[in-house]
């Protein structure tokens, strides 16, 4: 049990009787199905409570967090309320549920403010413990919870075999034996848009932590003493996740996080939340990238204003972002793999120490985001190097071959192993680059919130200020690496002055160059890398915080 069942229990009240079908509860379901008014009444009726045993039971949930005798709850109150219940604080559930119940913003949760919630919340949970209730029995059914994960956009593995089938033998009318569906099979399991994945006993796991007396039902008042206090819109796949993370400290020796919710739901939105955060920053400075890529790969003296004019001189405004398309679609997928890469090097190094939580240090950092990185630049590295050979195509009249040809160019004249021409000097550089960028950005954000936030949460500004810093720290310790490897990656390997290796690239750069060339483009690389680390991270926190990863 959890939540709000635990905090009634604790102030005298125990679990009422499991009331039976009645006339009453088939009017109350009528009306749902019909879409009609649903108010306080009915959810008294579903209770079997009366308006006045309802008024002493929130009081008493109330005073249950009110320990102070103060008159209100403010957040120091909520947080220890909810860790007496065993409710994980890094989910920040108290901090959302002030925000949710304080309707004035003055940072205190008056009774009237929490009864209102309470009201609020219990009717919503009426509103979908109907919906899942299918055959209106005043009770939810473990296949009743079953049909409600399907339709809230769960499928079978095998409804998507049928697809397959149904594609490759369109003319078929009936559907091989071999993919009848068993809904009972133990093999079948379910899986919805976003790769959360529930066998039949995870699902038994679901009902037993919600069903207090494990009669293998859940009635409402079961259901409503689970997500009570749950701050969030209590749609079904809120609800797994929310059961996900509860149930961690709240089935003793047996404590295991569900797959379905550690491994899937977050892994694609961390993917999700990386790649907008990438594209978005990638769109926005792709002009400086475009000129910084420009002067990187001119052996000659490079300056800056010449290069601006040849480029609006091959493609006006366009030209300024030539590749940018490409580049979007090697960053959206890189900065995801490198943000979701960084988070589970993180676990792991954690698991490592014998750390169920806790601060991996700032070497700890380090060495995440570099294998982060490594791990990102080798998935996308192909990608990485056509794009540079489409930005820095000498071209007559501005014309620009299509990407087609271009790669078929590279795989034809070059060979495959072309594709990852100067991966060596581009892991050399972005082990590092990675390492420094992700833990300096961590540490300043903690730094942040210890010495001028005071324990607070970083807003956009210091997230900028701090994506700002590590941003461009990463970027000038390995700048001359990214010098050579871009050199390698624009040079064509069947042409006389082609380098052999980056050790000819290094050689050949200080002899005719000196140290200035391993710096060419450094400072619109720096305006690029500046406002890109910075926009990135900022809308990562953003879409962390809006994905409730947070």
């Amino acid at each position: 049990m959890s939540g709000a069942g635990q905090a009634v229990e604790r102030v005298g009240f125990g679990k009422m009787e499991k009331r039976r079908p009645s006339s009453d509860s088939d009017s109350e379901a009528e009306t749902v199905r019909k879409g009609g008014s649903v108010g306080m009444d009915h959810v008294l009726l579903a209770l079997r409570e009366s308006k006045e045993e309802r008024d002493v039971r929130i009081r008493s949930l109330f005073n249950f967090f009110d320990l102070a005798n103060l008159g209100y709850l403010d957040y120091s109150q909520i947080e220890a309320g909810l860790s007496a219940l065993q409710i994980p604080p890094e989910y920040k559930y108290a901090k959302d549920l002030l925000k949710v119940c304080d309707s004035n913003s003055d940072g205190r949760v008056e009774y009237q403010e929490f009864r209102r919630y309470m009201d609020d919340k219990e009717l919503e949970l009426y509103r979908i413990f109907q919906a899942i209730d299918v055959k209106h029995n005043g009770c939810i059914l473990p296949e009743e919870l079953w049909d409600a994960l399907l339709k809230a956009g769960f499928g079978y593995r095998l409804n998507h075999l049928r697809c397959l089938w149904g594609l490759l033998s369109g003319l078929m009318q009936e559907q091989p034996d071999y993919l009848s569906f068993n809904v009972n099979s133990h093999e079948d399991k379910c899986i919805n848009s976003v790769g959360i994945e529930i066998d039949d006993e995870e699902l038994a796991r679901f009902v037993e932590h919600v069903d207090k007396d494990n009669n293998g039902i859940i009635t409402f008042e079961e259901w409503r003493d689970f997500l009570l206090l749950y701050p969030h819109e209590a749609t079904i796949e809120n609800i797994y996740q929310y059961w996900g993370r509860v149930c961690l400290v709240d089935i003793g020796e047996q404590a295991v996080i569900p797959e379905g919710i550690s491994k899937h739901v977050h892994t694609s939105k961390y993917l999700l939340a990386g790649a907008v955060a990438g594209a978005a920053s990638r769109t926005a400075t792709a002009p400086l990238d475009r000129l910084k890529v420009v002067l990187q790969v001119q052996t000659t003296h490079a300056h800056i204003v010449p290069a601006i004019k040849n480029i609006w001189k091959e493609g006006s405004v366009l030209g300024f972002f030539r590749g940018n398309g490409l580049n979007v679609v090697k960053v959206a997928p890189e900065s995801a793999i490198k943000f979701y890469a960084y988070e589970m090097f993180k676990n792991v190094i954690r698991d490592a120490k014998g750390e169920a939580k806790g601060d991996i240090g700032a070497g700890g950092r380090l060495i995440a985001g570099g294998m982060a990185g490594a791990v990102a630049q080798t998935a996308i590295y192909p990608l990485d190097l056509v794009k540079t050979r489409l930005q820095t195509y000498t071209s007559e009249g501005g014309k620009v071959p299509k990407l087609k040809t271009l790669v078929s160019n590279i795989w034809f004249q070059e060979g495959p192993q072309a594709f990852y021409r100067g991966l060596l000097p581009s892991l050399l550089g972005i082990i590092p680059y990675a390492g420094i960028d992700l833990s300096a950005y961590e540490t300043l954000k903690d730094m942040s919130k210890t010495y001028l936030l005071h324990d607070g949460e970083p807003g956009p500004l210091v997230q900028l200020g701090c994506g700002t810093i590590s941003g461009a720290l990463g970027a000038t310790c390995v700048y001359p690496l990214q010098v050579i490897r871009t050199r390698m990656q624009a040079q064509r390997t069947n042409t006389d002055a082609s380098y052999n290796g980056m050790s000819d690239v290094f050689r050949r750069t200080l002899q005719h160059e000196g140290l200035r060339g391993f710096y060419k483009g450094l400072f619109p690389n720096l305006l690029k890398v500046v406002p890109s680390a910075s926009i990135t991270y900022l809308i990562y926190e953003t879409m962390k915080k809006s994905l409730d990863l947070d």
